[in-house]
């Protein structure tokens, strides 16, 4: 029997099993053997990587990159031709597109590299289409733009999620609170911080045996499900914020639009119209979590038309990192202007955490 049969046979497994009390130990260790056989297909044995990591060979450039992602003719080669000088061929068949074309955001100072990448079908996970190679690239993305059409309906976004899940892309979710160290001898070391609900130390036994693992040190601290304690055992899942970019709202009505604007990381547009690019772009910032920090010279203006991009949660540091990296061993203080001083100026140390459109000037040793 092969992986993909073994994939089928667990998931039919699951789809008849009822969800109780009496059968959540059966479930959870179906599903630790879905992650283990999903892996086993990303990742084959006998060093055949290539089927892996194969992508479209597409150099990162800029300050981050956003990976355009959805089914054929939803209008992926349009939004990139409107919002870059890039043009990517548009025409009214499907996979129109059939490679990754690169093209440059300019937005608030940033350079965003944009990909349009060719519409993936559902079965994608398993290497239909093109999928394993438009996953590749999504992978290496800072943000997904999921792009879907306003006139179907929300099957199209069930579908491409449950293909992203597969390969071990989570959208729009914190990478779980738990700590694991697997070690030579000393059995299963389990504790917890949190009261935990959702899982318990039976289960955790139960796939960590799935996985061949009898010593290692587990610490639970948050109230995590057995599905993301999989996530942790497997090491490999990428955590990638998404935004959800509606296209096609010229050919629906406005109380359909309303009810698409409503949904949480969602944006509407219509690309052959033109309608509500702004917000699309302001929304791509946002979801990018980037910083723009303004540079001083002692004794001149700050140099506002070139700001430096860092993302959030940048300190002193990084900013010294990205000016040149020898300026972070002669670091003596740091004078700051902004929303993370206290006062204007604030003299700061090394590890002070930056917050958007300060004003940074470094003195050295």
């Amino acid at each position: 029997m092969g992986i993909l049969e073994k994939i089928a046979e667990v998931e039919r497994e699951i789809a008849r099993t009822q969800k109780n009390k009496a059968t959540e130990y059966h479930l959870g260790l179906l599903k630790a053997k879905l992650a283990k056989y999903r892996q086993q297909l990303l990742d084959p044995p006998g060093g055949k990587t290539s089927a892996k990591g194969e992508g479209f060979d597409v150099m990162k450039s800029g300050d981050a990159r956003v990976a355009l992602i959805g089914f054929p003719s939803v209008g992926k080669s349009t939004l990139l031709s409107t919002l870059t000088n890039t043009q990517s061929e548009c025409a009214a068949y499907e996979f129109t597109t059939l490679t990754c074309i690169p093209g440059v955001i300019e937005y608030a100072g940033a350079k965003i590299q944009l990909l349009d990448l060719p519409g993936i079908i559902e079965g994608a996970a398993q290497g239909k289409g093109r999928g394993r190679q438009v996953i590749a690239v999504a992978r290496t993305s800072d943000l997904i733009i999921i792009m879907l059409d306003a006139t179907k309906g929300s099957i199209q976004k069930e579908l491409l999620e449950r293909e992203l899940e597969a390969v071990g892309i989570r959208l729009n979710r914190e990478k779980p609170n738990i700590y694991f160290k697997p070690k030579k001898g000393g059995g299963i070391s389990f504790n917890s911080t949190v009261p935990l609900t959702k899982c318990n130390e039976k289960m955790v036994q139960m796939i960590l045996h799935e996985y061949k693992i009898f010593n290692c040190e587990v610490l639970f601290r948050d109230d995590c499900t057995s599905d993301e304690f999989v996530d942790v055992i497997l090491g490999n899942r990428a955590y990638i914020p998404c935004l959800y970019v509606y296209n096609k709202i010229d050919q629906i009505s406005i109380e359909e639009v309303d009810k698409l604007a409503r949904q949480p990381h969602s944006v509407v547009v219509s690309c052959n119209m033109k309608l509500n690019l702004d917000y699309l772009l302001e929304s791509t910032w946002e979801h990018l979590a980037l910083l723009r920090i303004y540079t001083k010279r002692r004794g001149e203006k700050p140099k506002f038309d070139d700001p430096l991009i860092l993302r959030r949660g940048a300190t002193c540091e990084h900013v010294c990192h990205l000016i040149h990296r020898t300026i972070a061993q002669s670091f003596r203080y740091a004078l700051v202007w902004g929303r993370s001083a206290k006062y204007s100026p604030q003299r700061v140390g090394i590890h002070h955490r930056m917050c958007d459109e300060d004003v940074i000037q470094i003195i050295k040793k």
